[in-house]
């Protein structure tokens, strides 16, 4: 159309760049707003509207979905022409396809009277969803329209309809709308479309509006809604074969063969067959079954609005991939269903089903949970990132702090034991990062919390300070850990970001000494699990291992601290930690195992999560050149995504560790997940320029 003016895509975040690189290709300028979660088609047509309307609010807008296939260019265009004088006039037109056979996997469309002002358009007299074969044939007997889902309307009649109809979608959609465009041609939706309700533009508008209209069309038309349609529309073989990707096929006839990235398929005496492989994920159906899929698959499948991953992205795409899950899925998620919004505080763990497990509530859980979303906000989340942190705050205050002013290991409960009392060092430890991080993104969250903070190091002080440099684990001073000290150094460090006292960096200075002279074994470039009273690494204990996730923890520490202090050591230490790390990569699998022996062989060949996390930060500073660091992001990104679930949770054991997938979600591992993602997210900015 001559007239019309460039359009606006709506799309998942992970797709914004190819939408992008499709447009150029096709010599089109657009505008793409960029979903960070798949909501259905009715917030994807209100951000669209809403954002045409701001500078033409009586523009006719055309709403067409992607996945539609129609040949016939000009008869389309001329459909469009026949539409607009209804549309003009404030009827919200659909298109009506005549269909061509009973069709149970399309809605329909009851035509009526003609409507006001354009003669083919007939206002709607009922919409009857996805009926069963026989009432299918019933309704194409009497006249009845496919339903195409393509839409033609005012901008304003739009939104004064659903207004009207659905005000709180209305509300959500346009609180993620960004205010103004900078000239810029992909913009972001907030996190926030995220709590928008998921309905179709139907369910929420069309079938409630007095507004409905609807244009019959008789050219060929297919919604693309299963694979027998993409085969229909696919170019074949003389065979009838529509193939792409790495296939080969002999004696095959009539069938869709389909190998995406990483896959090839080899395809044998086949009839009216679809083969659809994508990694490790294959599809093998009857054509004329295909439309039945969407009712076959499990809902976590049908979930899955991310693009596929590939170890081959590059940095930009895994962070896009990640952000879009953190922040539309895992975040929404643990504030609804990973806090006890009745009880106080935060649950240790949920089901795959998003039910609490009863299990008792450590402090570092709590205090991990402030820590994350007061960084969700720090970086920019628009969802109740405040009402969570101080959420966390209150349980510490209420359930865990202790009368000598130390924070106990574990809520009291009606099932207490003795242990859930004790006081250790790195429940302490996380109370001064979640202080910290709340301080960093609002202080007005807990304007005490440099006071509390600051209260608890003299307390810690006091209470695990050993006569030999460094702090206990214990307040017994009977158990000797580097990893109690490794997260008193991050918080230490957190609170000199933040502009804490002096005392902060005597604190930091104070464990980077002790590390540097008896914890970090210069000669092997390594730090021991567990030490005796003199800080000498145990040797006849189970607990003589060499963590290659401590490794990293403590590598990423000393290059935050080098970089605060200038002390050339902690980055020459830091090198030599990773080096040690990346032993603990396994070859076969590409995960970084749980445990080392003293000679670097592997004592313990599980991979839990949170170590893979520790590789991909330390990797961001200490992987070599652009090119190397690039490579080792983008490994340990690919070792991430096999812990991570579609619904925002995630595993402690990689996916295809077992065939048990219920297995529940810790929540202490969002704060190490969080903390890869906003690495993750700074190179990519970084290499963006």
């Amino acid at each position: 159309m001559k007239d019309a003016h460039p359009p606006v895509v709506v799309t998942g975040a992970v797709h914004a760049q190819e939408a992008k690189r499709q447009l150029l290709e096709l010599g089109v300028e657009g505008r793409i707003l960029a979903e960070p979660a798949g909501r259905d088609s009715a917030p994807a047509l209100l951000a669209a509207t809403l954002w045409i309307a701001r500078k033409s609010p009586e523009a006719i807008v055309i709403a067409v979905a992607s996945d539609h296939h129609i040949p016939d260019s000009g008869a389309f265009a001329a459909a469009v022409e026949a539409a607009r004088p209804a549309a003009a006039l404030g009827a919200i037109v659909t298109f009506g396809v005549k269909p061509t056979r009973p069709a149970p996997g399309f809605g329909y469309i009851r035509p009526g009277v003609p409507a006001p002002g354009a003669p083919d358009v007939l206002e709607v007299e009922s919409f009857i969803e996805k009926p069963d074969r026989e009432t299918a044939a019933a309704l194409v007997s009497s006249g009845c329209l496919w339903n195409s889902g393509n839409f033609m309307f005012r901008a304003d009649t739009m939104i004064a309809e659903a207004r009207k109809l659905a005000p709180g979608l209305v509300d959500a959609v346009e609180r993620a709308l960004p205010r103004d465009d900078h000239g810029d041609d992909v913009l972001v939706l907030a996190p926030c479309f995220a709590a928008a309700e998921r309905i179709s533009i139907d369910r929420a508008v069309m079938e409630r509006t007095s507004r409905a209209a609807v244009l019959p069309i008789d050219y060929a038309w297919s919604d693309l809604g299963s694979w027998d349609a993409v085969w229909g529309a696919s170019p074949s073989d003389e065979a009838g074969n529509a193939i792409s990707g790495d296939a080969t096929v002999a004696e095959t006839r009539d069938c869709l063969i389909r190998a995406e990235a990483g896959a090839r398929v080899v395809a044998l005496g086949l009839r009216n067959i679809a083969v659809v492989a994508r990694g490790k994920d294959v599809l093998v159906s009857d054509l004329a079954a295909a439309g039945s899929l969407k009712a076959t698959l499990p809902a976590s499948i049908q979930d899955d609005q991310t693009e596929p991953a590939s170890p081959g992205r590059s940095v930009g795409l895994w962070s896009h991939r990640f952000e879009s899950w953190l922040t539309g899925r895992a975040l929404p998620v643990w504030w609804c269903f990973g806090a006890d919004h009745e009880g106080g505080g935060f649950h240790e763990a949920l089901s795959p089903h998003f039910a609490p497990l009863d299990l008792a509530r450590r402090t570092r859980v709590q205090a991990r949970q402030v820590f994350v979303f007061a960084n969700a906000g720090r970086q920019g989340w628009q969802g109740p990132w405040r009402a969570a942190a101080r959420h966390g705050l209150e349980a510490l205050e209420n359930g865990f702090l202790r009368t000598d002013g130390l924070y106990r290991f574990a809520a009291p409960g009606p099932g207490k034991t003795p242990a859930e009392d004790l006081a250790p060092l790195y429940e302490q430890a996380f109370v001064l990062l979640a202080l910290a991080a709340v301080t960093e993104a609002d202080r007005a969250i807990e304007p005490r919390s440099a006071q509390r903070a600051t209260r608890l190091a003299a307390t810690i002080r006091e209470a695990f300070s050993h006569r030999d440099g460094g702090f206990s684990a214990d307040l017994d001073g009977t158990a000797f850990l580097n990893d109690p000290l490794m997260h008193l150094f991050e918080a230490s460090i957190a609170w000199l970001r933040v502009g804490g006292e002096a005392h902060w960096r005597d604190l930091a200075g104070e464990i980077f000494d002790l590390f540097r002279r008896r914890l970090f074994d210069g000669e092997a470039g390594r730090v021991y699990e567990a030490y005796d009273s003199q800080w000498r690494p145990l040797q006849d204990t189970s607990d003589d291992r060499v963590e290659p996730g401590h490794q990293f923890e403590w590598a990423w520490l000393l290059t935050q601290w080098a970089a605060i202090d200038g002390d050339q050591r902690a980055a020459d230490m830091a090198q030599q930690l990773y080096r040690t790390g990346r032993r603990g990569v396994s070859l076969d699998s590409g995960l970084v195992v749980d445990a080392l022996n003293d000679d670097l062989s592997v004592a313990r060949a599980s991979s839990r999560l949170w170590p893979q996390t520790e590789w991909l930060r330390a990797a961001s500073t200490l992987a070599g050149d652009p090119g190397e660091r690039a490579r080792e992001l983008c490994s340990a990104a690919a070792a991430i995504d096999r812990y991570l679930l579609p619904s925002g949770l995630w595993r402690d054991a990689p996916a295809d560790a077992s065939s048990d997938s219920d297995h529940p979600a810790p929540a202490s591992s969002f704060y190490h997940i969080q903390g890869a993602i906003e690495v993750l997210r700074a190179v990519a900015r970084e290499e963006a320029g």
